[in-house]
This record gives structure tokens, sequence and C-alpha cells, in this order.
């Protein structure tokens, strides 16, 4: 038996215009977040300095991108006196110029990343600013702080919490979901980024883990109280916005339904079980647009040409860092023939009845390594969950998205 499905974000209640007109707005699973960001103060230290100091403030531990749990629909949090000793007392003591002046590239950092504040608890105040102070904190043990990280999993394992698997976790309570999207996709780009892309030399972690910058100085192999070795010149340290930022990847999802809106085109790639399909998926490429890859990608994993193409809605995806962007296509009239042959990605691709699909909605849905569900037959179709977009986007189509949108 699979683990029970986790409810999706749910919006506040809107009546406005633009709702009456399109529809409620959709939320998807890894978004909906409880947290306020409050991005432009990721470069205030004094701010970041007096959050991290706060006795409210919780802290997420993350050990190769799995987070602390109580169990798989839980999140678990710490408090501050429990990564001191791998983070040190005043992480944001000094600010990111005085960082980078005593960068030393042979000793590991720890990469703490702010993550926001729950403004529905207001124990903290900086300035206008009211909210509970959340962190993520890498573990892992590496480079020199093996034995730190190491002390720290070996305390909160005594506590009987544990970490766990952040592979394909979607098992999460929604708000938690969206917390652990915002804090695996921000590490791991952290963990890919040890060497700047300019110059090849290593980078160092700044705004709480949202910046890495390359240093013009480093104290590597210096004796201690020695002046910094100069580094080599890197075109990231000229002009404006070259330095390196966390990125997201852009990915189209799509539902393709029938030029005579009654069948929807579905797929299946290697990876996926006996009789489990889902919505076709691919990169959008530089210089295009996202209706343009939802046609591109179709024709070129199916053969299918789609004409018109309605945006639905999105989903974050920490896989690594992903946003897919869901949207419904219609095929062009004689644009339907399956073609397998252009790109090898699936090994099929069929029309099915809508009639089929609820059926599968019904009866068929489960995780991808989850067995099928009580009430499946055997050799009926089956389909992603709903923590999936793809699940979302079937949906749509069999609820009438399409005769919903206005005619323009």
């Amino acid at each position: 038996m699979g683990a029970a499905i986790p409810d999706l974000p749910i919006l506040a209640e809107d009546d406005s215009m633009l709702s009456r007109k399109f529809g409620r707005e959709i939320a998807n699973y890894f978004s909906g977040s409880p947290l306020n960001r409050v991005s432009f103060l990721r470069t205030d230290y004094g701010f970041l300095r007096a959050a991290f100091a706060h006795p409210s403030a919780s802290f997420l531990l993350l050990n190769n991108l799995s987070p602390l749990a109580k169990d798989a629909a839980n999140l678990s949090y710490v408090t501050r006196d429990v990564v001191v000793p791998l983070t040190g007392e005043e992480p944001f003591k000094t600010s990111e110029e005085e960082q980078a002046k005593g960068f030393n590239s042979d000793v590991t950092q720890a990469v703490i990343l702010f993550l926001g504040i729950d403004e529905k608890k207001t124990e903290f105040e900086y300035r206008e600013y009211k909210g509970k102070p959340y962190f993520a904190i890498d573990v892992t043990p590496k480079g020199t702080v093996i034995e730190k990280a190491t002390s720290i999993i070996d305390i909160v394992k005594t506590n009987g919490i544990s970490f766990i698997d952040g592979r394909r976790l979607l098992s999460l309570n929604a708000p938690e979901a969206a917390i652990y999207a915002e804090a695996r996709a921000l590490l791991d780009w952290n963990a890919r980024n040890p060497f700047c892309g300019g110059c090849g030399q290593p980078t160092l972690s700044t705004n709480a883990g949202w910046k890495r910058v390359c240093p013009s100085s480093d104290l590597a192999g210096v004796p201690e109280g020695g002046a910094a070795k100069e580094r080599s010149d890197c075109p990231t340290r000229h002009g404006v916005s070259n330095l390196c930022f966390p990125r997201t990847d852009p990915t189209v999802i799509m539902a393709v339904v029938s030029a005579d809106g009654t069948k929807l085109l579905l797929g299946r790639n290697k990876r996926f079980p006996p009789n489990w399909y889902s919505t076709l998926a691919g990169f959008l490429e530089p210089g295009e647009s996202i209706e343009e890859a939802v046609r591109r990608e179709t024709w070129e994993e199916s053969g299918v040409t789609v004409g018109r193409v309605v945006i639905h809605s999105s989903q974050p995806w920490p896989y690594p860092a992903n946003l897919m962007i869901g949207a419904i296509g219609q095929a062009a009239p004689g644009g339907e023939t399956i073609h397998l042959g252009h790109d090898e990605e699936l090994t099929d691709a069929k029309w099915f009845t809508f009639d089929e699909v609820r059926e599968g909605m019904n009866n068929g849905v489960s995780a991808l390594g989850d067995p099928a569900p009580s009430g499946y037959k055997e050799g009926a179709l089956r389909l992603p969950p709903q923590t999936a977009i793809a699940n979302q986007l079937i949906q749509a189509v069999l609820r009438g998205y399409l005769d919903m949108v206005p005619k323009i």
C-alpha cells in the first residue's frame, strides 16, 4: 500500500474579475509556501544576524539533500544551539566584502540558507517586518566540517529523529513541501557551484546562501596572520550582474487534446511501470517561447502537431531546480498521427478516450514507485498522483478547461 496522498496548497478565496473570467488560480505541490521570503533583506546583515540569533528561529537540517523529519508528512526543526557548533555563534557577523577578504578555500564553509519568515508568528521583529525566522543548514559531512556535521547528525538521531530520503519526496504536507523545495533547490545549487564559471577558482557563498562570489584573494596555504594571496583576474568581478545567482530551469509539460476534443495524448518511457502513462514534457530552450516549446517537444517526442496552446499553471520541482510550466494544447486537424521516430525518449504514445482517462483517474492513480491502488483492473490505464502537475493538467481537460477558456 502506498503512502497517503498529501493535500495540495489551499489558496485564499478570490472573487476577482480574473477569477470570474478564467477560474480560480491553480496551486500545485511544492508551491504555496507559508513563508514570506523578504528577499530584499538577504543583503542586510543586520537583519540576518538578528534573525539567526532570535530564540524563535527554526532550523531545518539537510544531509545530502535529505531533510530531518518527524515522519513522512512532517519536517522536524532544531533550535540555534544545535547548529552553532557547525555555523559558529555569529555567522553573519561580517559583511559580504569582509567575508570575501577573509576567504580561505581550504576551509569548508557551512552553507546557511535564510528561507523566510512566518508572519503568522510575530515573536521576531526587524524594522516593520514581523515573523518567525526559518533557516536551512547543510549538515552533510564533508571537507573540514566532517566531525562537526557528524556530531550534529548523531545528536538529532539520539532524539529519535531521522533524515528521510529526499530523492523524490512527495509525501510531505503541502506547506512543508514548499519549504523543503526551497531549501533543497538552493542547497543543491550551492553544492553544484563550488567553482567559478568565469575563472574556475573556488567560490564563496554569501547573502545567506542566495549568491556565490569569486573573491579576489585567498588565505589557503597562508600561515596564520599572513597576508592573503591575490587570485588571478576573473570576469565576474567586472561589470554589472556578472555574479552567480541560483538558477531555475524552465520545463514545459503539456496535456494535448485531439483536434475534435475527445481524446488525450499520453506517453510513457522505460522507467514507467506497465500501463503507466503521463503527459509529455521537455526543457524550454533559449530563444523559444513557452508555446513554441510545447509544440516542438510534442512533435519531437510523439510526431503530433499542436496548434493552439493555453498556459494552465506552474509547479516548482526541486530535482534539481526546475519550474514545470503546465500547458494544454490542441492537436491541429490532420496532425494527430503518432510517430516515435524523431526522438527515442518515449517507448510508447497513445491517444486515450476521455472515458479511458476518467477510469484511470478513478482507479489507476499512484506514485511512480507505488503499486496500483485497490480497485485497479489489470491492463487498464495508470496515471500520476495529484502531487504531479501532470495529474492537474489531466483533471483540467476532463473538467472542460478548454471550454472555459474565453474565445478571443
